[in-house]
């Protein structure tokens, strides 16, 4: 296939720059090697150097290859992995990932799965070797990872490759405008494109993606079973972050970025004002902030603790107000023992975090002012009552003490949320409908 000359200097300009970017972290890369557990076996992995036990397993098997960068692409591929194997169930099905936490989500929660291996640096030597060992059948990449080199050697290959649970956010979109012309032919290697909401198919088509490729499948998030606790699962949750079963009300900050737990200890201090049983739970965006976050929580006389502490035995303060949440895959399932929901990214310009987690617990979500990556989620919740958003810390405050002192409000809060997903629910199916046409392609 030709290329035309701006295309072809945009991918030398592209590799250069990525090339440039490694060098500049060959410190880092060392420093890391040196202290970091696991880092070796995952920078040989991106490398293309699979360990002998999965290479074994996946090598020239014509894969099934699922591609999610990080936990939250991973939430999205843990329903369509799970069906997978239920309607594919002699394929083998292999799931790549970026990042350390998106590599331990996955083990947590993927099941199915033949293999789970690090995505090799977007380098043609890298790409080429690990396609050339796994020659999968055909690749699916959910939500929205555009490699060029993997998809122009993907496409050299012949390898079909497929969009699920597409997504592209705003900030992406206007990003990707000023290189229309190369991202058109890059995303012109992709069959079809599964995306979430009407939003996100015409930001995929404005940058390039042929309309005729895209469709309207809705999100698989909508089908994740972490909504799904039992009491028993509750109650074991509030035994071991050292809270009582009749604690009344426990409030969550989940995915919280710096700037937003002072806004959150503030509306803690005045909601324990009207309860002073209350209890917090903060699940940073960045686990490392922990310890920032509790300190910070010192200044506003709220003693915290963290959840790695407890999980690991050490010794914490007899008598705290919360718990920092500062472990990997446990968050989805503990917002069911939440009684109202704060999810960051919100109050902070970072255009928000899931809101369907703890929608699908049935829980009274409250959200800042910046919900841009998940528009459409957000207005089909807060139209239905089901999600507030507040545009300042003061009306944040107050928002949360009038869902709690007003019971009414949240039950209904809780009640529309259950609604919303329910309805929703069955994008899944939809996403595998599509890999299905694309296998029996490949079988005439």
């Amino acid at each position: 296939m030709k290329f035309n000359f701006h295309v072809k200097s945009m991918y030398w300009l592209y590799n250069i720059l990525l090339l440039c970017y490694w060098a500049s972290l060959i410190p880092v890369l060392i420093y890391r090697l040196i202290r970091e557990e696991g880092f070796y076996q995952r920078i040989k992995q991106s490398i293309g150097y699979l360990p002998p036990d999965l290479k074994e397993k996946i090598s020239n098997r014509h894969a099934i290859w699922v591609h999610a960068a990080s936990v939250g692409e991973i939430v999205a591929a843990s329903p369509i992995v799970r069906e997978m194997r239920k309607t594919h169930p002699n394929e083998v099905i292999i799931v790549s990932v970026v990042t350390a936490t998106g590599f331990r989500m996955a083990h947590q929660i993927i099941d199915g799965a033949d293999g789970i291996l690090y995505f090799p640096l977007d380098l043609p030597y890298f790409t080429n070797r690990i396609l050339s060992i796994v020659n999968p059948k055909i690749i699916v990449l959910v939500e929205t990872e555009i490699w060029p080199n993997f998809l122009r050697i993907a496409e050299h290959k012949h390898i079909p490759v497929m969009m699920m649970n597409g997504r592209i956010s705003q900030r992406s979109s206007g990003r990707y405008h000023l290189i229309t012309f190369f991202t058109r032919r890059v995303l012109s290697s992709i069959r079809i494109f599964c995306m979430q909401s009407r939003i996100d198919a015409q930001y995929i088509i404005d940058i390039g993606a042929d309309p005729n490729k895209v469709i309207v499948t809705g999100n698989t998030k909508y089908d994740q079973t972490y909504g799904i606790v039992t009491p028993q699962e509750k109650k074991r949750f509030l035994h071991e972050l050292g809270f009582k079963e009749e604690t009344y009300p426990i409030f969550i900050a989940g995915s919280t970025h710096k700037g937003e737990n002072g806004s959150v200890y503030r509306a803690f201090n005045a909601i324990r004002e009207h309860f002073p049983g209350a209890k917090l739970i903060i699940a940073p965006r960045y686990i490392y902030q922990a310890d920032l976050i509790r300190d910070e929580g010192l200044t506003n006389k709220i003693a915290m603790v963290k959840r790695s502490d407890m999980k690991a035995g050490k010794k914490v303060s007899a008598d705290y107000d919360g718990v920092i949440l500062d472990t990997i895959g446990e968050l989805g399932r503990v917002y069911s023992v939440g009684d109202l929901i704060f999810v960051g990214g919100s109050l902070a310009h970072v255009g928000g975090h899931n809101i369907l987690e703890p929608a699908a617990h049935g829980k009274p979500i409250v959200v800042g002012p910046n919900m841009f990556n998940f528009v459409e989620i957000f207005d089909l919740l807060s139209s239905r009552g089901a999600c507030v958003m507040v545009k300042s810390e003061a009306e944040f405050v107050n928002t949360c003490l009038d869902i709690l002192l007003h019971k009414e409000r949240a039950e209904q809060m809780k009640h529309s949320c259950v609604e919303v997903v329910q309805e929703n629910q069955g994008a899944t199916k939809k996403n595998l409908l599509e890999l299905q046409h694309l296998l029996d392609e490949q079988r005439r």
